[in-house]
């Protein structure tokens, strides 16, 4: 028997951060945000089980607090922004734990697995309902066609192929 009861969610921006980790030349590590990304979900029950995410990131929003890389990443070597100005991802499966869904990097779509610690659910001084959750993966960049590379001369990697994703994410319920 179907649940007619469902829960919308819409990303509280302002209490969200999407982030992503890269080594660089293999001794340190740069981090990334987009600035600008929408989220919402769909539930049937408190627990979230197979509720449908989804989420969309613009990627001229790209800022690792150095411009000439944001620049650099928005370029045809990686996001190509001008082509393709949003990343997305939707949601297939999500049992609590493990979050499955299409990633959408310029025009490839791989099915990618995402860990999530959801932080709870509570009611703000102002009577909204917001539901916390902590979201984690990684993914090969050059599955994405984000194939740009450079060797040092000493032989190191430039940019790291792979690519931490750490998304914490509050969502008010929408009434």
């Amino acid at each position: 028997m179907e649940n007619s009861k469902t829960t919308n969610w819409k990303i509280d921006s302002a209490h969200s951060d999407v982030a992503f980790k890269v080594k660089h030349m293999m001794i340190s590590t740069v981090t990334g945000y987009f600035e600008n990304f929408d989220a919402s979900i769909v539930s049937d029950n408190e627990s979230f089980n197979n509720a449908s995410f989804k989420f969309s990131a613009k990627t001229e929003s790209i800022n690792t607090k150095d411009n000439d890389r944001d620049t650099h990443l928005k370029s045809d070597d990686f996001f190509n922004s001008e082509a393709y100005p949003e990343l997305t991802f939707v949601s297939k499966s999500f049992d609590g734990e493990s979050l499955v869904g299409d990633l959408t990097i310029r025009d490839v779509t791989k099915e990618v697995t995402l860990n999530v610690d959801i932080n709870g659910v509570a009611v703000d001084p102002y009577g909204q309902t917001k539901a916390g959750f902590e979201i984690n993966g990684q993914i090969n960049r050059k599955d994405f066609n984000l194939t740009w590379s450079a060797i040092t001369e000493a032989g190191s990697i430039v940019v790291s192929d792979k690519v931490k994703l750490i998304i914490d994410a509050q969502f008010v319920q929408q009434v």
